[in-house]
């Protein structure tokens, strides 16, 4: 057995092995998979192998849409059949709702190029007979789709992976992690079969790799001990029943090719054809998180006792939609576990502050999404980046503060919301509230419906004073929802009058030292400002790709405050440090620290913010003290409101007349306390993040995880006032290789009356071309219409470009419009006082 090597994959099950595979594609040749026990001996082995595309995630769709399409290659390459049958899959809708819910990820769908066709009642039952309809309302088929055998196709992926040159090494068990400074030291230990039990052995060894990816499936807490991190993987209980032979099914097959997977959602279960039989999956409620604090050793390729209790009203309503069952008896059982993450979504990419250590955990879809996921996740290890932005499933979207009592309560709910609506804007209630500024308990008795956000509990909306615990969950909709009336108003306060945002979850670091400066100007691609003065900036990948979006305040000569987007403090942590540590050598030393929980944020904006402010400001010359000629726009200030002394920074991301308010923490409560009462003269309203998210379009403002990602540079996003071509900087050469692929631009909407833009869909020319997609969206009470922003052909980002935006299922009018339509002078911004 080899001891050094390129890159060390550790895991042999589906994920594992395509990791492996793609990894030697891309032409690493020095690659090697350790496995402790049998390839597919985890959850691999008990899978249902059934290949989901529908998903409301971007980066997702298109894992999903790489995995069933290089299935399909693999008989070819390798010899071995995958067991891939591409039967098809059938997602039916009990409801309207559900009906919609389909229809807005079907544009997503559209802007990955996934095939579906739009199917009746009528239609569902004329070409599978066996299936009640008389209660739905519609269905989506995936034609592409269908189920695979998950032994068979991480066998053939794996040897795939072998004729690549992969080394591939079974019952080797990794005890140890050690960075030495430019690889890893791996120690491993051979294990044995010992009464049935997997023990390890006298035998060990070290490998020495470069590059160490870890894909251990239900194990992910044994390794997160062993590095040192913290993991939110935990397995989940899932079972699934197969059936004895349904007679209508045998009958049915004589004539017909195999009957397409099942979905029906609204019961919360797939169902697949099984030698004649039918297999059942359920998502029930109460399924336990198991091995939260790692897996026993004598735990193999084991599974749990079935609880048919549990998924009795999932069994009754199989019986339901599928009649013929009612009298077929049950061949066999599985309970196994299947790890999942608080979001439900993988954790792919770098480990939080580990150099060339790469995570591939929580797969809860892992045999439909391991192909994608080899195939991004080597291009993110081989050059540098991923193709798609693969930042919605970086493992450092969790924060330090993640325990293991939340991953498993919110991995519990994950599984059991794998099919409830899934309402863009849903927010799940488990483990909440757990992150809470000082001002939490005020704003919920103003009437504040919070949202969830790396944590922290964020007003999306101020709804009725007395209005109960359910009132946000029957709010929501997929089209204009009982809470969109008041992000209006809400919109309306800031236009006109005045608006207090809780901006607290915002990510802050202050970077100083001797090095501080030649750092930043080389880690970020504008002008440093000023002391005294900001700039909006973005850090930027080797690959010229847009990292972070930064509002840099200099305080002074060698002292830098940064603020970032709230929901990725973590992700932008690890980054900034692993940079500085990188340059430190070269600019000298250079100091970091996260303050995000030292400072909360109130952003006030509207024409009569200054004077709510001017009410409470205490100054030689209070009159001045916020006027243009002491505080410009686009300057920082320390200011002294009441009793509360506060960094001001003078920016508002709605766009009117506006500050940011920064002030110590445990002062909150005071502040918040004498804004609200200086307000009361002047119309100021409590506003939250939808109505922010809609102001900013108007703008044409980007925001992080929209509009600037990790697969568009700066000028593909039409920044280029915010890109120094003069300076050099981290990713400038390949941005401007990069040149312009899309454009970024605004859009005015001529929606239908009832809905706007969720920014996921997709755009098309008149001639019903496909061009490009939405990425944000919303409603603008500025112009009476939905808005929204997107990417399109760069010839098509011109002001008065006629297009079309995909929604339910029809074609929209839409017209680019002028950046920043709403104020484009910025004169609002600027008004002196």
């Amino acid at each position: 057995m080899k001891t050094h090597v390129k890159a060390l994959v550790v895991g042999g099950g589906a994920v594992g092995t395509s990791i492996a595979y793609h990894l030697a594609r891309a032409g690493w040749d020095d690659v090697m998979l350790l496995e402790r026990d049998e390839l597919t001996s985890g959850s691999t082995w008990h899978a249902a192998g059934l290949l989901p595309y529908f998903n409301m995630s971007f980066a997702t769709t298109h894992i999903h849409d790489y995995s069933i399409k290089f299935y399909k290659t693999l008989e070819e390459e390798t010899g071995l059949n995958a067991g891939f049958y591409v039967v098809g899959n059938l997602r039916m809708a009990q409801t309207d709702a559900r009906m919609d819910e389909y229809m807005v990820y079907a544009t997503t769908a559209e802007t990955c190029g996934v095939p579906f066709e739009w199917m009746t009642p009528a239609q569902v039952k004329e070409r599978w007979p066996l299936v009640n309809t008389s209660d739905l309302k519609g269905a989506i088929f995936h034609p592409t789709d269908g189920y695979i055998n998950p032994a068979d196709v991480t066998m053939a992926m794996a040897k795939g992976a072998r004729q690549r040159g992969v080394m591939i090494e079974r019952k080797w068990q990794v005890d140890s992690y050690t960075w030495t400074g430019d690889h890893w030291d791996v120690g491993i230990t051979k294990m044995v079969e010992k009464g049935g039990n997997l023990v390890p052995s006298d035998e060990k060894s070290v490998i020495h790799a470069e590059h160490v990816v870890t894909a251990t499936g239900n194990h992910a807490q044994r390794t997160a001990k062993l590095l040192g991190i913290k993991i939110p993987a935990i397995p989940v209980e899932h079972q699934f029943i197969v059936t004895e032979p349904d007679p209508a099914l045998v009958e049915y097959r004589k004539t017909h090719d195999q009957h397409p997977v099942l979905r029906d959602a609204d019961a919360k279960w797939y169902v697949r054809e099984e030698r004649g039989g039918w297999i059942l999956g359920p998502y029930e409620r109460n399924a336990p998180a198991r091995f939260e604090y790692g897996v026993p050793d004598s735990f193999r390729a084991d599974l749990f006792p079935l609880d048919l209790e549990r998924i009795e009203e999932e069994y009754m309503s199989m019986i339901h939609r599928i009649p013929s069952a009612e009298t077929v008896g049950l061949k066999d059982d599985f309970n196994g576990p299947i790890c999942y993450t608080p979001d439900g979504n993988p954790l792919v990419g770098p480990a939080p502050g580990l150099r060339n250590m790469w995570l591939a955990e929580g797969f809860s879809f892992g045999i439909t999404a391991a192909g994608g996921t080899g195939h991004y996740l080597a291009q993110m290890m081989v050059d540098g980046e991923a193709e798609i932005d693969m930042a919605s499933l970086d493992p450092k979207r969790y924060g330090s503060w993640m325990t293991t009592e939340y991953a498993a309560r919110k991995n519990e709910e994950a599984y059991d919301h794998v099919y409830v609506l899934h309402h863009p804007d849903e927010e799940r209630p488990a483990c909440r509230p757990l992150r809470t500024v000082p001002a939490y308990e005020r704003q919920k008795a103003r009437g504040a419906q919070f949202g969830h956000v790396n944590g922290w509990e964020r007003p999306n909306y101020f709804g009725p004073l007395d209005a109960d615990e359910n009132f946000d969950h029957d709010a929501r909709s997929f089209r204009r929802g009982g809470w969109w009336q008041y992000a209006v108003d809400e919109a309306k306060a800031i236009r006109e009058a005045a608006g207090l945002i809780d901006a607290s979850a915002f990510t802050k670091h202050v970077v100083k030292g001797p090095g501080a400066t030649q750092f930043l100007d080389w880690f970020t691609c504008n002008k440093l400002p000023k002391v005294g003065r900001i700039n909006l900036t973005y850090a930027l990948t080797a690959q010229g790709t847009s990292r972070t979006e930064y509002t840099i305040v200099r305080l002074a000569e060698d002292e830098y405050y940064l603020v970032s987007a709230g929901a990725w403090t973590d992700y932008d942590a690890d980054f900034l440090r692993k940079c500085a540590a990188d340059k430190a050598g070269e600019f000298g030393y250079i100091e970091i620290q996260n303050v995000t929980t030292q400072w909360g944020v109130f952003a006030i904006a509207g024409p009569k913010s200054r004077d709510v402010l001017n009410a409470v400001i205490k100054d030689a010359d209070p009159a001045t003290a916020l006027s243009n000629k002491r505080f410009p726009w686009l300057s920082c200030r320390e200011i002294e409101l009441g009793m509360c002394p506060v960094r001001a920074i003078r920016v508002a991301y709605t766009g009117e007349l506006g500050w940011e308010l920064h002030h110590p923490i445990e002062m909150q409560n005071y502040l918040f306390d004498l804004l609200e009462k200086a307000g009361e003269a002047h119309g100021m309203k409590l506003v939250g993040a939808r109505a922010q998210n809609w102001l900013r379009q108007e703008k044409s403002y980007r925001a992080f995880g929209n509009e600037l990602g990790r697969d568009a540079t700066p000028l593909e996003a039409d920044l280029p006032r915010f890109v120094d071509l003069g300076k050099d900087f981290q990713g400038k050469a390949a941005m401007e290789a990069k040149g312009i692929r899309s454009k970024c631009c605004t859009l005015l909407i001529a929606g239908p009356d009832d809905a706007d833009p969720w920014g996921r869909e997709a755009l098309y020319a008149e001639d019903g071309t496909r061009v490009g997609r939405l990425t944000s969206g919303g409603y603008s009470v500025a112009f009476g219409k939905s808005i929204g922003m997107g990417y399109v052909k760069p010839e098509l980002a011109v002001p008065g470009t006629k297009l079309k935006v995909k929604m339910f299922d029809k074609l929209w009018d839409a017209e680019v419009t002028e950046d920043s339509p709403y104020d484009p002078s910025n004169a609002v911004i600027r008004v002196d006082g």
